[in-house]
């Protein structure tokens, strides 16, 4: 009995492959990516705090490190994360911090009040051979399904022709 207790974290399962070529296994990838979000959140402080940049970079760092510091089991932090597996979360958040120091050298938030842009506008035609990548239409139960929604008094909706209210 306590050989089986003592034992068990031991025979918790173990990735032997992400399954992602070049991707491999990081065993204590939990500790690797509280980390990753530690540092990540320190150095956005250097973004100016009104910038969207820097609040949509902090929000769903500390969401993801508050999920990595609650839970133990990778596969629980993936399944409420959901965003791939705890390898592919340290690729992005090493991206992140590469893309951090980026912006501050780039400094897109510099740009004064008084900036004209030049807008340079081509009316020459599409040639033929480039495809001008128009989605198709949506599939009829699309439009069921909103025309079930939709409120009494708002025009209904029933294909992919632009309805123009009279």
């Amino acid at each position: 009995m306590f050989l089986r207790l003592a034992a068990r974290p031991l025979l918790a399962k173990v990735k032997e492959t992400t399954g992602i070529v070049g991707l491999d296994v990081v065993p204590n990838a939990r500790e690797v990516l509280i980390g990753l979000y530690n540092k990540t959140l320190k150095e956005i402080q250097a973004v100016p705090e009104d910038e969207g940049y820097r609040k949509a970079v902090e929000s769903f760092t500390r969401h993801r490190l508050k999920v990595c510091r609650e839970e133990e089991d990778l596969e629980t932090i993936e399944k409420l994360l959901g965003c791939g597996q705890v390898e592919e979360l340290i690729e992005e958040a090493r991206d992140e911090l590469t893309l951090i120091g980026k912006m501050l050298e780039w400094s897109p938030w510099g740009v004064p009040e008084d900036y004209a842009c030049e807008v340079i506008e081509n009316d020459a035609p599409v040639p033929k051979h480039v495809p001008l990548h128009r989605p198709g239409p949506l599939p009829e139960e699309f439009y069921k399904t909103l025309e079930a929604l939709s409120k009494k008094d708002e025009p209904k909706i029933t294909s992919g022709e632009p309805q123009i209210k009279e």
